[in-house]
């Protein structure tokens, strides 16, 4: 496996112009999966130590941090990001912060599972980003408080050991705990300012939940399903097809650059588990002049199994959710849209249950990653 970069030090003080100019970041090889951490999935800060210069739900803000060189407040430089306070040691005699001083914030992710990668984003934070970080995982059920999360009842696992970072660069490490987590705790030493955080990963969702269900979408991202590959991810990735919600605006879907040849483009996902898909629906919801002008989903049961169409190739409008009623059961552990010849789509629903072995197969998978 390829070596992940890593930054450290001072980045140069800002001297106007473009603010990205000299970010540090590279391609990270964890990136494909889901952010566990966006908002879109219900993800939180639900509880800082110190939050003094700014605000800790920075944190999980979707689009890159912005900076404003003249922005200031009462309490000083307004930062894009989670930014707390210098700290001081004990003493005039020792006024340095201990080697133990250190800020902490807590997540709670959109949706439980297993990390593969982390993102610590110090955008913006040149001089006063922290001399390092680390981060911890637990798995709590329910909905915990932060005093509850913050018990000696509550174990932690160390995903990220304590390690120097840089300032004004995209701090990447990648995760190797084979667990479910439903929650971390974010950890900066001794001090100073994070823009973003980016927690990437496969989400395991809880099986008696699914179960109680009934019927539901086995595809979703917060279900447990999973892009595996596209044809083209020029405009925006094609995870957003299995967000949740319907999209609220044109990038909040997945369009493809215009063709010129005479192909067409796809997804393929990979479903929670072996499913029964009942019903179908394909929204288009905002793209309005490049919306795809045909669709059809095929299912395919196990890596080997054999693509079999479910919808051939319909007709569709833009900006509209057309529902499919299938004449009977599909059952697959894969699916894929594909749409012709380009375009775009903003969601795909792929209304069913699980299967009896679907069921186990999935019940076994959350015992073992310690859910």
């Amino acid at each position: 496996m390829t070596a992940i970069p890593s930054f450290t030090g001072d980045a140069n003080p800002y001297g106007g112009g473009d603010p990205y100019a000299d970010y540090r970041t590279a391609d990270f090889p964890f990136t494909q999966y889901a952010n566990l951490a966006d908002r879109q999935l219900g993800a939180g800060v639900v509880a800082a130590n110190d939050e003094f210069f700014a605000q800790r739900e920075n944190l999980l803000v979707p689009e890159r941090a912005e900076f404003d060189p003249e922005h200031f407040g009462h309490k000083g430089k307004i930062m894009d990001g989670w930014e707390t306070r210098r700290r001081r040691g004990a003493s005039a005699a020792h006024p340095w912060p201990t080697a133990e001083d250190h800020d902490w914030a807590l997540v709670r992710l959109g949706a439980p599972g297993v990390i593969r990668g982390i993102v610590v984003d110090t955008a913006h934070f040149r001089g006063n980003y922290p001399q390092a970080v680390s981060v911890e995982g637990a798995s709590v059920p329910g909905s915990p408080s932060p005093e509850e999360l913050l018990s000696d009842d509550v174990k932690w696992t160390t995903l990220v050991p304590r390690t120097p970072v840089g300032g004004h660069a995209a701090n990447g490490f990648a995760v190797s705990a084979e667990q479910r987590f439903t929650h971390l705790r974010i950890n900066q030493h001794p001090d100073g300012g994070i823009a973003r955080l980016r927690v990437y990963g496969e989400v395991v969702p809880d099986p008696e939940w699914l179960a109680v269900l009934g019927t539901f979408d086995v595809v979703a991202l917060e279900n447990g399903g999973q892009v595996e590959d596209a044809s083209n991810l020029f405009y925006s990735p094609a995870t957003n097809t299995i967000q949740p919600g319907r999209s609220r605006k044109m990038d909040d879907g997945w369009e493809t650059r215009r063709r010129r040849d005479q192909g067409n483009d796809w997804i393929r996902y990979r479903l929670v588990a072996q499913s029964l898909i009942r019903a179908i629906e394909i929204d288009t919801a905002y793209l309005k002049g490049n919306s795809a002008g045909w669709a059809s989903v095929s299912v395919k049961d196990g890596e080997d199994g054999e693509w079999t169409e479910v919808l051939p190739r319909t007709r569709l409008q833009p900006d509209t959710a057309h529902r499919f009623v299938l004449p009977e059961p599909a059952v697959g552990t894969h699916a894929r849209i594909d749409i012709f010849p380009d375009g775009g789509i903003s969601r795909l629903r792929l209304f069913g249950s699980l299967s009896e072995q679907g069921a186990s197969g999935l019940t076994a998978r959350h015992q073992e990653l310690g859910g």
